[in-house]
């Protein structure tokens, strides 16, 4: 499998950790490339951002137009009717990110997963079946696509759900439903609301930035 095109945003220093950050239908790799200064993580932890493109396919409910998209969606009611080899093969191709990381000396206890909207979704598939320890699942205006089946390693993975109360694209009840199936699975998720639609928010930025040094930043 060829690698996703990615945006990488390096920090001063060599990297001691990686975020990878998966973007919304439609959007790119550009998309949240602006919010690393704004997390505000400080010069002594430093972090390598990776946005990855997502590939471009026809998206059914928006008439087959080709557009950005980790899998296809079928059917509005987006919980229900779900692309789950679209999904499969994405969270394949966020596996194949995962393993570089490793490979340029980045441990996977090191590397947080994050996704935004549909990115989201891929973000839950990959993060919490994947085989080795990772550093943390961090997701945004989502939901979780379809069934997964938490690995050994990720079994007490930290995650942060956030929501807008106002979204009109991926309803709250979605992010809640998600939630639910986290803690079924033994896990004890963050959930952060927030009075916005289907975006983010300063606010919120700031408490991801707070949240990824709490992960990443080595122990006393």
């Amino acid at each position: 499998m060829a690698l996703l095109e990615c945006i990488e945003i390096e920090p001063g220093q060599p990297a001691t950790a990686s975020v990878i950050w998966l973007h919304g239908l439609g959007a790119s790799g550009h998309d949240f490339e602006p919010i690393v200064p704004e997390l505000q993580l400080t010069a002594d932890l430093p972090v390598r951002f990776i946005f990855p493109h997502a590939p471009n396919i026809p998206v059914t409910v928006n008439g087959g137009i080709v557009m950005p998209a980790w899998y296809d969606i079928l059917a509005m009611d987006i919980d229900r009717k779900v692309d789950e080899s679209g999904v499969l093969t994405s969270a394949d191709a966020v596996d194949a990110l995962i393993e570089r990381e490793i490979q340029r000396g980045i441990a996977s206890n090191r590397i947080i997963i994050a996704g935004f909207s549909q990115g989201g979704a891929v973000a839950y598939q990959c993060a919490l079946r994947h085989p080795q320890t990772l550093a943390g699942l961090l997701t945004l205006s989502t939901y979780m696509a379809m069934p997964v089946t938490l690995s050994d390693a990720n079994g007490q993975i930290p995650v942060m759900v956030s929501h807008g109360t106002m979204d009109p694209v991926v309803a709250e009840e979605l992010g809640q439903r998600a939630v639910a199936s986290l803690q079924q699975m033994g896990l004890s998720p963050e959930y952060r609301t927030y009075p916005m639609e289907h975006m983010v928010c300063l606010e919120q930025i700031r408490e991801i930035g707070k949240w990824i040094r709490e992960r990443l930043t080595p122990d006393a």
